[in-house]
């Protein structure tokens, strides 16, 4: 597996912190152009071999939208990526699965430190999902995607309870549908996510 990491000023990210040849930083993406995919795509052909599979990670804003829809889609189409996957917002998103090839929009926050912090609980940022995500070998295309559902308290991971895993399930299914992607709740309160393949 290739991880090859970016950030985007979208996210907040400041130029200062940008990675140069006589510095080391962050990896910031220009814009989400052509040329832009065209030099990822360089970059990932010089290391790619037969059988890789190659990750995307971004670290980009809080919505999605449309050039970055684009961005991603175009990463998949022209810069051999098989796996995009969104971060810095800190509740779940929309999850597409574009010519077979999964797109985590965002992917809420693993663990943080941000409990007892006001101002946005209505997006439940002390939710947290763990993804595990099944891809062909030989294709890189998504042969499942399960995904566990857990509660940040006192900087651990809990799992969650029932309903806050259907709270996640309804917030999935909604920023889904534009994707033509739907959550399924599984009798172990694990959430299963369910699309229309094209092979």
């Amino acid at each position: 597996m290739l991880v090859f990491s970016f950030g985007s000023e979208t996210s907040g990210i400041p130029w200062s912190w940008a990675a140069s040849a006589e510095r080391p930083g962050v990896n910031l993406l220009r814009n989400f152009s052509s040329k832009t995919v065209r030099g990822i795509h360089d970059n990932i052909r010089s290391v790619k071999i037969p059988g890789d599979i190659v990750v995307a990670s971004i670290h980009w804003g809080y919505e999605i939208p449309r050039d970055q829809q684009e961005f991603a889609c175009q990463l998949i189409d022209e810069a051999d990526v098989d796996v995009v996957h969104g971060h810095s917002s800190h509740h779940a998103k929309g999850i597409e699965v574009y010519k077979e090839k999964l797109i985590l929009y965002g992917c809420c926050d693993f663990l943080n430190d941000y409990e007892g912090i006001s101002g946005h609980e209505a997006y439940r940022g002390d939710l947290s999902l763990m993804y595990f995500a099944r891809i062909g070998p030989s294709t890189g295309n998504l042969i499942s995607l399960h995904m566990t559902p857990m509660q940040i308290k006192k900087f651990r991971l809990n799992r969650a309870s029932a309903n806050d895993v259907v709270w996640l399930r309804d917030i999935l299914n909604r920023e889904g549908k534009k994707f033509g992607t739907s959550i399924e709740l599984n009798a172990d309160n694990s959430l299963m996510l369910q699309w229309i393949s094209l092979s």
